[in-house]
This record gives C-alpha cells, sequence and structure tokens, in this order.
C-alpha cells in the first residue's frame, strides 16, 4: 500500500524547516555561538535545505552547543539528530535532516574554511543579513 500525501504537506514542510533552522539559530545564539552563519542549499543540494556554521571558545562549549542543540531538536520535533564529532568536539556535526549544523573551534574552522568551499567568501552572519 501507497501512503498519498495531502496537497499542503509541501507548505507543512516549508514551514517545519523554517522552525526548524528558527530553532537551530535561537539555540546556537541562547548558546553564545560565534561568528553563525546560515547558507542556504535549497536548489543546490539536495543533502539538506540549510548549512549553518558556528564556533565556540573552546572544545568544552562546542560539545556543549551540540548536546544542548540535539537535545532541542529531540524536544520540539520527536526527532533525534545525528551527532559526529563529541568525543573531541574539534568539529562537530549535527545532521538534524533538512538543517546540518557544523561547530568548530575557531583554528579548525579556518583550517577547513567551509563557507569558502560553498561559494561564502563573506558569508553574513545569520540573523544579521
Amino acid at each position: 500500500m501507497t501512503r498519498t500525501q495531502p496537497a499542503n504537506d509541501t507548505a507543512h514542510d516549508a514551514g517545519s524547516v523554517a522552525a526548524l533552522h528558527a530553532l537551530v539559530l535561537q539555540s546556537l545564539d541562547d548558546d553564545q555561538a560565534q561568528e553563525t552563519i546560515s547558507i542556504p542549499l535549497e536548489g543546490k543540494s539536495s543533502i539538506a535545505d540549510h548549512m549553518v556554521i558556528a564556533s565556540g571558545r573552546s572544545s568544552r562549549q562546542v560539545a556543549s552547543m551540540a548536546q544542548k542543540l540535539a537535545e532541542r531538536i529531540k524536544q520540539t520535533t520527536g526527532r533525534s539528530a545525528r551527532v559526529e564529532g563529541l568525543p573531541v568536539a574539534d568539529w562537530v556535526l549535527i545532521d538534524a535532516g533538512d538543517v546540518i549544523v557544523h561547530l568548530f573551534r575557531p583554528e579548525v574552522r579556518s583550517f577547513y574554511n567551509l563557507e569558502r568551499m560553498w561559494g561564502f567568501v563573506d558569508a553574513p552572519v545569520a540573523g544579521t543579513a
């Protein structure tokens, strides 16, 4: 048996993606993430609609932000985000489905420079553009 989707499912999905994106940005702001940027991926990549990149001042802060964000996503959406890189916490990846989050220590972020790879040399800080 195949499942048919309601006609308004696309609008609901767009709303839930926007809500998830807002939740991610708010959580990072609450936890004092630094240099947070959001890169829109819709139409550019099938991996997600948004990629958020932010820095923490230390591995401890990066790990704390990642754990809190994963908990907030679970509480709000009921879905578990996949988290990679927590033991060392130099670079933690949080895959929340439609929103992918990269949390770095500043030196590691400079080394990998994901913003440049995605064509955002002077990427705007989230919430200011």
